[in-house]
């Protein structure tokens, strides 16, 4: 979970007694609260379309210098996509800076039907079960850094699909959208491209606590890496323990309240919008008959 004020500037000195968390509208209490830096696994997802055509290079410096950030512990893996047929791990989770900066110079762009949501789905979950189970790693923070024109043309998952899985991920999803090349012009009833593919990215940051960029040029890119990195260290963890036990499958909303400053500077609390707990059975995986694999 993400403090921030007004400006969307980080704030990182907020006390315990300044949260308030609420479950299903129900106040909790707090046991600890934790702003200790924990290792980040994180995947860089990148569109390769031809809709990036312009884009690709600067957006692998872009990826070069997030990748740049990591610290001892962290881990990244990343994922290159365009259609449901094309979403290929180019270089699974490691520490080696090199081995993720040589994955990023693989990048190509080519044609094909862009598969965001399938990419996002898929992903996800990937980002999600790495060295699950295992107390110590279960506090890693877990992330997507999206990168797309947010353009779905062909995935096979359905959006709500998509946003009923991450409701189960703690993952959070930070997004470089390039949606200035997209149609603004709506129809009489209809949305743009444009506004469509917003909604989608805004709605994928928005849900899981991320954030949403949407650079105007490319030389603001280093700058959002930047920030990027920024926001996935400037982070606090919450543990309470449910007043209630949720049943199996069940969403449970969350809301987090953050008293403002003794200056009365505002302070806004940006998470998760809730959580599903798991049906009992074994988890999905990658590999599925029905969904798009990975080459």
């Amino acid at each position: 979970m993400r403090v921030i004020d007004r400006n969307n500037r980080p704030v990182t000195d907020v006390g315990k007694n300044d949260f308030q968390v609420f479950e299903n509208g129900v106040a909790q209490k707090i046991e600890f609260i934790t702003t200790e830096e924990v290792p980040i696994s994180y995947g860089l997802v990148i569109d390769n379309s031809g809709s990036l055509r312009n884009q690709i290079n600067q957006v692998i410096e872009a990826g070069k210098t997030i990748v740049g950030s990591n610290k001892p512990g962290d881990e990244t893996f990343v994922v290159r996509f365009i259609s449901s047929d094309e979403i290929k791990i180019m270089q699974d989770f490691t520490p080696d800076k090199q081995a993720l900066n040589d994955a990023l110079d693989d990048m190509f762009v080519e044609g094909g039907q862009t598969a965001v949501v399938d990419a996002v789905y898929l992903a996800a979950e990937h980002a999600a079960e790495h060295k699950k189970g295992n107390p110590l790693e279960d506090k890693r923070r877990r992330a997507l850094v999206l990168v797309t024109d947010g353009e779905d043309r062909a995935s096979f998952y359905k959006t709500e699909q998509l946003f009923e899985s991450l409701k189960e991920e703690d993952v959070q999803i930070f997004i470089i959208g390039f949606v200035n090349e997209l149609d603004k012009e709506g129809g009489f009833i209809s949305k743009s491209k444009r506004q469509k593919a917003m909604d989608l990215l805004n709605r994928m940051a928005k849900e899981t606590g991320g954030r949403a960029f949407y650079p105007t040029s490319l030389t603001e890119l280093p700058g959002i890496a930047v920030e990027i990195t920024k926001d996935l260290r400037t982070q606090y963890v919450i543990s309470y323990i449910p007043t209630t036990k949720a049943r199996p499958g069940e969403f449970r909303p969350v809301r987090v309240a953050v008293a403002d400053a003794p200056n009365r500077e505002k302070r806004i609390a940006v998470t998760r919008s809730g959580y599903t707990t798991r049906e009992g059975g074994a988890p999905p995986t990658l590999d599925r008959p029905q969904a798009p694999r990975r080459p």
